[in-house]
């Protein structure tokens, strides 16, 4: 393979995915939004525009073997446009289970030669905690005990690059998580461990949860689906799977691995 086209390569996961290529020795074609807040690796092919703009995908799609879909929206108006100038080999990024609009972009692109990447929550989205955690040492958050098998944002980059690199991969649908099922309040009292800080939990009412998530600018379709998602997590924590193991050849990384990766931004800084 000598081109893929990343589609959200400046994303958590994307970066991740670009870097992946990269040290395989494929070329890599980044779509993005502006050149100048890229900042990704000069030997990047950089296309800009607007994913919703189709002329800008198809010139993006010029003469590339391979594409790696993260699709932005939380609604999946506009994608059968972008699927149609994709080129036929197709890695995309899904959910769990593949539901909702997630679901709908798998079911375009069921003609592609394809691969589902359907992760469990990211490890990272705790970084949404952060400003918390350094300004009042509490964090406010709906159902403390709901558990995740959160997964590390490396992690999913892996899966996905192997998908672009091996044809035995097309048609298959990959649903990865992190090694254990680790509920919020104990992802908090993780993070508290590694940065050396007690931090207290404040647990929300799910509306009231929702409300602070709109507040933040969250879609109102995230904010419902998600509220719902974490109540059901209770009873009902998010299965852990192998997969990351059985294709990578090593262990998912944990979430008090990635903590310690990430836990600068927890900390106030010394200066501030």
């Amino acid at each position: 393979m000598s081109t893929v086209l990343v589609i959200g390569a400046t994303g958590r996961v994307g970066r991740h995915v670009v870097n992946g290529l990269l040290a395989a020795g494929v070329s890599v074609r980044a779509f993005t939004r502006t050149a100048t807040a890229a900042d990704l690796p000069a030997e990047v092919e950089l296309v800009t525009g607007d994913l919703h703009d189709v002329d800008a995908v198809r010139r993006a799609a010029v003469g590339v073997d391979a594409a790696f879909l993260l699709w932005p929206w939380f609604v999946a108006d506009g994608a059968a446009e972008v699927v149609a100038e994709l080129p036929r080999r197709v890695v995309y990024l899904s959910t769990l289970n593949g539901g909702g609009f997630w679901g709908e972009i798998e079911d375009l692109l069921k003609d592609h030669d394809r691969t589902f990447v359907r992760p469990s929550g990211f490890a990272v989205n705790t970084l949404n905690w952060a400003e918390q955690i350094r300004t009042t040492g509490v964090v406010q958050l709906p159902y403390p005990k709901a558990a995740r098998s959160l997964i590390h944002e490396r992690d999913i980059a892996a899966v996905a690059v192997l998908a672009l690199l091996g044809a035995e991969h097309i048609g298959r649908t990959y649903e990865i998580t992190g090694p254990e099922a680790i509920t919020q309040e104990d992802q908090v009292a993780t993070i508290a461990e590694v940065i050396g800080k007690p931090i207290s939990v404040e647990g929300l009412t799910g509306d009231a949860a929702r409300q602070q998530m709109l507040t933040q600018g969250a879609d109102p379709v995230l904010a419902d689906s998600a509220v719902t998602y974490w109540a059901s997590l209770v009873d009902t924590p998010e299965p852990v799977t192998n997969t990351v193991a059985e294709l990578t050849g090593r262990a998912a990384i944990t979430f008090a691995e990635w903590a310690r990766e990430h836990a600068d931004a927890f900390r106030v800084p010394i200066n501030g």
